[in-house]
């Protein structure tokens, strides 16, 4: 289940993630500040509050690979809970992060709406 904070980072993630163009300057400050190593440096620190590490790889010039696991020193490749492929490493961070926290688990989603029982 995901805190306050938790749920802010989601909200944050799903406007920088629409596509289609905005004249909303709010929102075009959001997608500037969170498309830059800064913003990676916020999505990072606000996946480890919710108890993720995170590895991100650069391949050459083919893009970068950013992977969200469960935190802890032990794990394996399949332990990994989202991964996502993109040209740039906020774009790919931004990615996984997003899969990993919306990700449905099998006792029901990881985000709780307010009001409502876990």
């Amino acid at each position: 289940m995901l805190d306050q904070r938790g749920r802010l980072l989601v909200a944050a993630l799903g406007f920088a993630g629409l596509r289609a163009p905005s004249s909303d300057r709010g929102l075009r400050a959001l997608r500037s500040w969170l498309d830059s190593w800064p913003g990676i440096g916020a999505v990072v620190g606000g996946m480890a509050r919710q108890g993720y590490d995170v590895q991100l790889t650069r391949y050459d010039e083919r893009g970068w690979r950013a992977t969200f696991y469960t935190s802890g020193i032990e794990r394996s490749i399949t332990s990994a809970t989202a991964s996502a492929w993109e040209p740039t490493p906020w774009r790919a961070t931004q990615r996984a992060a997003w899969e990993a926290l919306t990700k449905i688990e099998e006792d029901g989603p990881m985000i709780s709406l307010p009001g409502s029982n876990p």
